[in-house]
Formats: structure tokens, sequence, C-alpha cells
């Protein structure tokens, strides 16, 4: 894939990003940053290429024009659909990009159909994660002291499990296996949350989130321009696919951020909430090197994992079944 090729690519994906004009201050921030991550050492001005989007400088039309291949407009198409399902079900406005998108890439077939409902399948049952609860979260009786010392191994082992599902599921050849990524994030901290007495609902999980420092959009987007720069998707059968060191490398993303995210949720609700955004953040971010030197440890388990999921499975796991 050519530079030319990898631009209008991450051009589509951006512009699936802000298709429904719904992002926030904080998500476009996490969106800039990123692509002023993604740009350094690329040879590409990829924070021109935001700012391009967001501004609307650069159009679709322009995007699509320049990809001539079947197989990278297939690719092209099948990243936009994840983009815009990464913060849930596609809204209509996101439904209407996705339907001139694959209009302009001359996309009709049953794959392309196919791929969509897998995509928003898993987006719509990942709206289940966490129960409907009130609008705040709402704050029960503490556990006892012996039921923390009891508990906090196995709270460890349920993160770490996480965290290996999550990097597996980089590693199935399927793309929409990376939309159940974030719906079991939230799965993860509704139940940290409860175990330490806090009934959370949706709308606070994914603040919270975002306020870590992990946007719902932007981390679907960072796993797939990681590999999209890095040349870590390959051509084979006229179509594109990861190749072994793509899926190494979103792996280790995922397990990382979950097992990251994980442990912060932990240290948060174990705390009565008190530590401030600033601290977060950064306890986030410090906790992410670490995270990251773990996973070529649990590398087996994550193979072994990925081994056993099917669609069926993950859609299940989603739902909490």
């Amino acid at each position: 894939m050519n530079s030319a090729q990898q631009q209008a690519i991450l051009s589509i994906a951006l512009l699936a990003a802000f298709a429904d004009g719904d992002n926030d201050e904080r998500e476009r921030e996490h969106i800039r940053a990123l692509a002023e991550s993604l740009g350094q050492g690329s040879g590409m001005d990829l924070t021109r290429l935001y700012q391009d989007v967001l501004f609307k400088r650069i159009t679709l039309a322009d995007a699509c024009s320049k990809l001539d291949d079947q197989a990278a407009r297939q690719f092209a198409f099948e990243m936009a659909v994840c983009v815009c399902d990464a913060d849930g079900r596609t809204s209509e406005a996101e439904r209407a990009f996705l339907a001139d998108l694959k209009a302009r890439l001359q996309l009709a077939d049953a794959d392309s159909l196919a791929f969509q409902q897998e995509a928003d399948a898993i987006a719509d049952a990942g709206q289940y994660a966490a129960p409907p609860a009130a609008a705040a979260a709402k704050q029960q009786a503490a556990p006892t002291a012996s039921s923390n010392a009891q508990d906090e191994a196995e709270l460890d082992r349920s993160i770490l499990n996480y965290a290996i599902l999550n990097g597996a599921l980089e590693l199935l050849p399927q793309s929409w296996a990376s939309v159940a990524i974030i719906p079991l994030q939230i799965k993860m901290v509704y139940g940290i949350g409860k175990r330490y007495g806090y009934e959370l609902d949706q709308g606070h999980i994914r603040e919270f989130l975002s306020t870590v420092g992990i946007g719902l959009t932007s981390q679907y987007l960072e796993q797939f321009g990681r590999k999209l720069i890095g040349g870590l998707f390959g051509k084979a059968a006229g179509k594109w696919g990861k190749t072994l060191g793509g899926a190494g490398t979103g792996m280790a993303f995922s397990f990382a951020s979950t097992y990251a995210l994980g442990q912060i949720a932990k240290r948060y609700y174990a705390g009565g909430r008190q530590m401030s955004t600033a601290l977060l953040q950064q306890s986030f971010q410090g906790m992410l090197g670490p995270a990251k030197e773990m996973q070529s440890q649990y590398l087996p388990q994550i193979r072994q994992r990925a081994g056993t999921l099917d669609a069926a499975e993950i859609m299940n796991l989603v739902k909490g079944r």
C-alpha cells in the first residue's frame, strides 16, 4: 500500500469519525493528539490531514478518487464502518455517510453488506454491556475490609482475563472483531465499580474512559492507524488483511490499554472516586508501559484464547452471557 492510499484511507477514517458531528471537544483533542503522534517519523503530515478533514478541506469524493484498487476500497469501507461503530450503533448521519461512501467506492457485493451487519450487531449488543441505571452513578454500601482482602486477587484475575480477551480479538482475521473491545472494556469497568459499591450506567463509564484518556472513537483510530502507517496490513488473495506483525501491534495496544484501564478503575472506585482528572490520566499513562511489557508474557494465553473465539461467542461475551 503506497502513501497516497494510506492517506486516502486515513482521510476516510477521519471523515467517518466526524460524520455524526457529535464529537465533543475532548474527543476531538484525543483525535488531534493521535494524528500528531502517528505523524511522527511516518513521513506524513497527519496533523495537517486532521485539520483538512476537520475544516472540510478534504471531501469524501477527493479521498475515494485516490483508491483505484478494489481491495483497498473494500478495506477503506470496513475501517469506516468500524470507526462509526466504535462509540455504539451507528447514528442516522453515520448510516448516511456509509451509504454515500459505499456508493462512491462502488461496493455492492454481499461481503460489504455482511461485514456492516456483523459490525453493527456487535456495536448494538455493546449498548447493553452495562445496565441502563440512573443518569448518575449510585453509591451503595461499601464492601467490608475482609471481602476486600479476599476478592483482590480475583479482581486482578478478571482484569487480566479481559486484557487477554481483547488482545485475542486483534488476532482474529475479521476486522469487525475489534468493535467488541470497547463494549468489553465498559463491561469490565462496570464490574469493578459494582465490586466497590457503585452501580454505574453507560454514560458514567464512557465519561470515565474519556477522562482517563481513552476516547471511544480515537481508541479504534489509534489501533487502526498505527497498523496502517506501519505498513502492517498486507494484501493477500485480492484483499487487505492483518499481517502477523500488524496483529501483534494491535494485540499489544488492546491488551495494554484494557489492563491499564482495569487497574486504574480499581484504584479509582476503591478510593471512593477521589482521584482528580490529572491524576487519573497520569496514572493511566504510567500503567501503560508495564502493561505493554506484560503482553509478551501472556502471548501464549492470548493466542490460545484467539483460537477458541467465534462470532457467536464474541456476541455472547459482549452481551454479558
